[in-house]
């Protein structure tokens, strides 16, 4: 028999948080993820696809779900664990193992905790952990997830999905800023040097991997700017820096590499902030303090006989 005392959720709470969560910007982001998932799974395949996408999300999922119980204090959903291990998977060649995926996504969930400010983590999750994979399993990175596989045609539902998603959460100006840099550096490459090797970056898989990453990856709001100046300076650097990592060492890792030098520039100029914040207010104590002991002696002279 329930205890007489015992309050009862709501029948329709379950139900309303999700639809909460499905038009929150991560929930929105989730059901953009899972359609470009299944037509990305009609080129590759569902056979090679399926286990590194079950095992990275799995292995976010489990990891997270314990540390968000102690941190909150209460059961929260790791939506963010869950897009982690959709977008390491959706990158990593599916001829990876399993296992691959499932430690990537966990070396990229377990840093949004050991390295972060006082607010948020300072690096993108999956961008640092597919660079921590490359030189743990020399791992290979094909960005399958954005339908490199299929028709050139379909480069309009990538597009279409990343601009609205970037709309979602307010980081259209770090996208243009970073996909204008970026292929313009190139651009300028095949005028003054090889212009066989620029024209990659141009076709699949490559120019879809620039776009899946700048609409996905590059627009990660913990990671980045809050304002349109600081995300087109945000933009710019990873762009700059992408291109600078192509040419120069040409490794897998070009993108999110080039991603992570903008989120130490991120997280210093939030510290630069949060420090010149702390010196305001110590400033504005230190002001207060003299003017109410002015006061105090003031009102002691005043008191005081003549």
């Amino acid at each position: 028999m329930p205890d007489a005392g015992a309050v009862r959720a709501p029948r329709h709470a379950r139900p309303d948080a999700l639809l909460r969560f499905l038009r929150s910007p991560k929930g929105q982001l989730t059901l953009v993820l899972l359609v470009l998932l299944a037509a990305a799974s009609i080129g590759t395949g569902l056979a090679p696809v399926v286990p590194g996408v079950l095992a990275a999300c799995a292995a976010g999922v489990l990891l997270d779900l314990p540390i968000l119980r102690v941190r909150e204090k209460r059961w929260v959903f790791p939506s963010g664990a869950l897009l982690t291990g959709m977008i390491v998977a959706m990158v990593l060649s599916p001829q990876e193992p399993w296992y691959v995926a499932a430690v990537t996504t966990a070396l990229g969930v377990g840093s949004k905790y050991v390295l972060r400010s006082a607010s948020a983590n300072t690096f993108n999750p999956a961008a640092l952990a597919l660079v921590a994979s490359f030189y743990l399993f020399d791992s290979g990175q094909s960005w399958w997830g954005a339908l490199p596989e299929l028709p050139p045609a379909t480069i309009v539902l990538l597009v279409a999905a990343g601009l609205y998603i970037a709309d979602r959460v307010s980081k259209t100006p770090a996208v243009l800023a970073f996909l204008g840099s970026y292929f313009l550096l190139f651009t300028l490459v095949a005028y003054v040097g090889d212009p066989a090797r620029a024209a990659e970056l141009f076709r699949a898989p490559d120019v879809h991997a620039a776009l899946y990453f700048a609409f996905f990856m590059v627009s990660d709001p913990p990671t980045s700017p809050p304002r349109s100046r600081e995300q087109v300076i945000f933009g710019v650097t990873t762009g700059v820096v992408s291109f600078l990592a192509f040419e120069l060492i040409g490794a897998a890792w070009w993108l999110p590499g080039g991603l992570l030098v903008a989120n130490a520039w991120e997280g210093w100029r939030r510290f630069r902030v949060r420090t010149r914040r702390a010196q305001q207010r110590a400033a504005q104590t230190v002001d207060q303090r003299a003017a109410r002991a002015a006061s105090r002696e003031a009102a002691r002279r005043t008191d005081a006989p003549a």
